[in-house]
């Protein structure tokens, strides 16, 4: 099982000229830490569907040929983080032929029963589909019954139960739609004479284009030659997953209006004031951790330092399938500095622990460079539940904090002393209130209904 991963991106671009396929090109690239297992771009080429996708980042799946062949005004793309083996072949987009659209689908769907009995009752075989073709499945179901796109995807709503943030296109229109509570972002910016749907709005920024506002929860929106058209689905219930605000969002992003890298910095200011330590340095867990440890460094008043190089060549840890590459990838990936460390009292900042695994590497690679203590300090509170809207979480009691307290986890990585941020502190640091956020992994509140997957779950009490 991997350590704590977004499972995909999404993009979306439509426009009167032709370079639809390369802007989504530089909008996947944009998106790349949020899945980097595989890679696709659908466009329209003469009336036609076409598809470019394959296993790797980026850069190695596309050739200018591809782009070439791909030539269009408007395109879907997708990156994406298999969610089982390296076999697993369920690459996005997904490209209907004979409904004649492509689909794209950024979340999870912790029960498909509902489709399962839909796809079913219409004699559509699911037995080897995952959730996102699945929804793809249901939508062609009803365009094959003359529904426009927008109207199928609005037809079929109700059996997508679950997180989604999506694009979709036909031979003329693309479509933009979010769940109920929103809890994986979608932005909307403008390009020239058209449109842009990103996951994140660094993508809008690497195209030049110019943000407009977020899809909303519940929104349907629709681009076409006729401009921008949108419907209100479902009455929303915001609830952005927190975590894209502590680990998984692009620093350069903003999220409902809030810059990340700002929010990382209120994170690591509440740290130093809910755990202030006496110490002569502050390091940070490249890259994700280095705003925290700013702001901590900033608010302790403790200078901020970067006590691990790191190797940016090497994914993030989580891409390997086995423990033991894991743990390779840790030595391989951080090299400590010395000089930054040796003989003083060092504060290590992390945005969460998983497992604990990689954190215990990290304060035996501080010990081994010298330093005197070593206190980590952690700038979210502690993952102890399972989560089922997109990101891949180990099994519940694979999470250190669902089965030891946070002293036994002290005494566990060997560190000096181990804080976490408190819940409250973290949803201060967002500047929203709680009741617009979605803290699943921290308190085990699922606010869409997680169905049989409940089954999964325990409560704790440490």
């Amino acid at each position: 099982m991997p350590e704590l991963s977004e499972k995909c991106g999404v993009f979306g671009v439509y426009t009167s000229k032709r370079y639809a396929a390369r802007a989504a090109y530089y909008g996947l690239f944009a998106l790349q830490h949020r899945g980097q297992e595989s890679s696709g771009i659908a466009t329209v080429v003469e009336g036609d569907l076409r598809l470019h996708a394959g296993e790797g980042l980026v850069a190695h799946v596309y050739s200018q040929e591809d782009l070439d062949a791909l030539k269009s005004h408007m395109a879907i793309g997708h990156n994406r983080y298999a969610t089982s083996s390296k076999e697993d072949a369920h690459l996005q987009p997904i490209v209907d032929h004979v409904a004649g659209f492509a689909f794209a689908h950024n979340g999870n769907l912790p029960s498909t029963t509902a489709l399962e009995k839909f796809l079913s009752s219409h004699n559509i075989v699911h037995t080897d589909l995952n959730d996102s073709e699945m929804m793809a499945a249901a939508i062609a179901r009803y365009v094959g019954q003359g529904k426009s796109l927008p109207e199928a995807i609005e037809e079929a709503w109700p059996l997508f139960t679950g997180v989604f943030s999506c694009v979709a296109m036909d031979a003329d229109t693309m479509v933009a739609f979010r769940d109920g509570c929103g809890i994986r972002p979608l932005s909307l910016g403008t390009l020239d004479d058209g449109f842009v749907f990103a996951s994140e709005t660094c993508a809008l920024d690497t195209l030049g284009a110019t943000f407009l506002r977020d899809v909303n929860p519940g929104e349907l929106v629709v681009a076409s030659k006729a401009g921008l058209a949108n419907k209100q689905i479902v009455s929303p219930r915001t609830a952005l997953d927190v975590f894209e605000y502590v680990y998984f969002a692009r620093p350069d992003s903003m999220l409902m209006g809030r810059k990340v890298n700002e929010v990382r910095r209120n994170l690591g200011r509440i740290l130093a004031r809910e755990h202030p330590i006496k110490a002569d340095v502050v390091i940070p867990v490249p890259d994700s951790a280095i705003p925290a440890a700013l702001g901590y460094a900033e608010a302790a008043g403790i200078p901020f330092d970067h006590g691990f190089i790191k190797n940016r060549y090497i994914h993030r840890t989580f891409i390997k399938p086995t423990q033991e590459m894991r743990e390779r990838d840790v030595r391989t990936k951080l090299n400590p500095v010395p000089e930054a460390l040796a003989g003083k009292d060092v504060v290590v900042i992390d945005d969460s622990i998983v497992r604990g695994t990689t954190t215990e590497k990290i304060v035996d690679m501080l010990y081994g460079a010298g330093a005197r203590s070593v206190h980590v300090l952690v700038s979210s509170p502690p993952v102890r539940y399972p989560d089922f809207y997109g990101i891949n979480t180990p099994r519940q009691e694979e999470l250190i904090a669902a089965r030891m307290s946070v002293e036994e986890i002290r005494q566990h990585i060997g560190a000096s002393s181990l804080g976490y941020l408190s819940l409250e502190g973290m949803v201060e640091a967002t500047g929203w209130p709680r009741n617009v956020l979605n803290a699943s992994i921290f308190d085990g509140v699922y606010p869409i209904d997680i169905g049989e997957r409940a089954r999964e779950v325990r409560n704790i009490a440490i």
